[in-house]
C-alpha cells in the first residue's frame, strides 16, 4: 500500500473522475432528449405529408424540409432501391430473387442503421450507472486506510481524530451513488424511447411495403 501518498490526492482524484462522469451523463442526457426531440417532430412531419400524397411518383419528390427524419431515410433507401433494381434489370447478385423479399431487407437494413443512431450514447450511460458507485466506493475505500493508518502513527484515538478522515472518504461513495442515480434513470428512459421509435419505424416498414406491392413498383 503507497502509503506515501496523501489521502488527499486520492479523494481528489476519485471526486474529479466522478466530475468526468457526471458532465459526459448530462451531455449524453442533453443530446438525447434533442435528438429524440427532432426526430419525433420530423417523423411526424413526414409521415402528415407522405400519407396525404395520390401516389408513390410524388412520395418520391417529396420537398427536401419534409423529406427529413429516420422515417423519411428509410422511405428514400426503399425508392434507391426500386429505381435501382429497374435499372439493373437483375445483372447484379443483389438484385437476384424474389423483389418484394429484397426491397423489405433493404427497408430493415436501413431500419437498423436508424435505431443503431438512437441507441448512441445509451452505453456510457449504462457503462456510467454501473460503474460510478464503484468509483466512489474505491476511493473510499483507499481514504479510509490512510486515515486507519495515520490515526495509528498518531496513536490518538479519539473520535475528533478518527470522525474527520473517514467521514472525508465517505463523500466519495455518496458522489458516486449521485452520479449513478442519474444515468440509470436516463438510460432506461431512453431506452423505452428506442423501443417506441423502432415500433414506428417497423410500421411505417410494413407500410410503405405494402403500398410499394400494391402498386405494382416491384
Amino acid at each position: 500500500m503507497p502509503y506515501h501518498i496523501s489521502p488527499e490526492l486520492i479523494i481528489d482524484g476519485t471526486l474529479y473522475s466522478l466530475l468526468a462522469f457526471s458532465v459526459a451523463t448530462w451531455t449524453v442526457i442533453l443530446f438525447k432528449i434533442w435528438e429524440f426531440t427532432k426526430n419525433g417532430f420530423h417523423n411526424r412531419r413526414f409521415n402528415e405529408a407522405f400519407w396525404d400524397l395520390p401516389d408513390l411518383a410524388q412520395a418520391e419528390v417529396l420537398p427536401a424540409h419534409a423529406a427529413i427524419g429516420p422515417q423519411a431515410r428509410i422511405a428514400q433507401q426503399g425508392f434507391a432501391w426500386l429505381n435501382e433494381s429497374r435499372l439493373s434489370d437483375g445483372k447484379h447478385l443483389k438484385y437476384i430473387g424474389a423483389p418484394a423479399e429484397l426491397l423489405e431487407h433493404s427497408l430493415l437494413v436501413q431500419m437498423q442503421k436508424e435505431q443503431h443512431l438512437m441507441e448512441s450514447g445509451l452505453t456510457l450511460l449504462a457503462s456510467i450507472g454501473s460503474t460510478a458507485p464503484f468509483v466512489g466506493l474505491f476511493g473510499t475505500v483507499l481514504g479510509i486506510m490512510h486515515a486507519m493508518h495515520e490515526i495509528t502513527a498518531s496513536g490518538s484515538t479519539s473520535l475528533d481524530v478518527v470522525a474527520g478522515p473517514i467521514g472525508d472518504a465517505l463523500v466519495a461513495t455518496a458522489i458516486g451513488i449521485a452520479v449513478a442515480v442519474p444515468a440509470v434513470l436516463a438510460y432506461n428512459f431512453f431506452l423505452r424511447r428506442v423501443k417506441q421509435h423502432r415500433a414506428g419505424l417497423e410500421n411505417f416498414v410494413a407500410s410503405f411495403l405494402h403500398i410499394t406491392l400494391n402498386a405494382d413498383k416491384v
